[in-house]
């Protein structure tokens, strides 16, 4: 049975969101009921919305799947609280999908805005046990070197992340120490994925041109830490997971050790990343060689 996923991604805040979605387009196993363009607050944009779409649609456009996709917009901006949902087409999506039967994956690359409010907008998805979201984000457990510091996914709405930590929804969370991990450096992208059509040049020249704009110095690698996102989809045993109790955050974007009763997180200490960038980047080459369309996207 393929998976049913729905994709909510700030796609133009890094370089790694492109390689998230292209994995999961290429994946066979994989449908893609629709992409949700996701704000990624105000830090470097006044239009950070409206630049994740235009990437999606760039990437899309690179596929060849600009008509085979359903494309909507999330929330323009983070949550004001925790019951007051910013309604968009993106949280009117989510809800849809999780009334339909069936598996449902819904994975974030960015803030849980658009999953909180899809809550607010209908608590009874929260009942669907059919249901999983996946979040990459969070700072580190026990104690773990980067755990005094913020996350950026978590910062860019607070107030979301401890609604959906709050509710009955079941939750995979992929923290900040994980998705770090992913790191491919500029040699094996430039053997591995730029020769491969116009969809791999550009993959691995927006991921260059980004480190060149705001790293300083310029470094050689980057995380593609939005990909196991994709991976623990496609292979959730490629995942060490363990439950843990979910946690509170703090205005200051850090996890707290106060608990939410009753309610657990199934949390990755550890993802397959030889299993993740291989298969992808094979993924890559594949399509550039048949030169056509996979078969297993969604609808517009």
């Amino acid at each position: 049975m393929k998976r049913r996923l729905i994709i909510d991604t700030d796609a133009k805040n890094e370089a790694d969101d492109q390689f998230a979605i292209v994995h999961a387009l290429l994946s066979p196993s994989i449908t893609v009921e629709g992409i949700i363009a996701a704000h990624f607050g105000e830090h470097r944009t006044l239009r950070s919305l409206e630049e994740s779409r235009e990437e999606i649609d760039m990437i899309l456009s690179l596929l060849h799947l600009a008509d085979d996709v359903i494309v909507v917009n999330g929330a323009e901006r983070a949550m004001i609280d925790a019951a007051t949902p910013q309604d968009s087409e993106g949280a009117r999506f989510i809800v849809e999908e999780a009334r339909r039967p069936g598996p449902l994956f819904v994975i974030f690359l960015g803030p849980l805005t658009d999953m909180a409010s899809a809550l607010l907008l209908d608590p009874t998805i929260a009942d669907n046990s059919e249901l999983t979201v996946v979040w990459i984000g969070g700072t580190p457990y026990d104690d773990i070197v980067g755990a005094e510091h913020g996350e950026f996914n978590l910062s860019n709405d607070i107030a979301a992340a401890n609604l959906v930590f709050r509710s009955r929804l079941r939750v995979w969370q992929i923290p900040m120490n994980v998705y770090r991990m992913v790191s491919v450096g500029y040699a094996e992208l430039e053997e591995k994925v730029a020769p491969h059509g116009e969809l791999g040049s550009y993959l691995v020249r927006q991921l260059k041109e980004f480190n060149a704009e705001h790293e300083d110095p310029e470094i050689e690698y980057r995380s593609l830490g939005d990909s196991p996102a994709v991976s623990v989809v496609l292979n959730p045993l490629g995942a060490v997971w363990r439950d843990r109790p979910a946690r509170v955050f703090d205005e200051q974007a850090r996890m707290t050790n106060v608990a939410v009763e009753g309610k657990s997180v199934r949390v990755a200490d550890h993802v397959d990343v030889r299993f993740l960038l291989e298969d992808m980047f094979a993924k890559i080459k594949a399509h550039a060689e048949a030169g056509s369309r996979p078969g297993s996207v969604g609808r517009r």
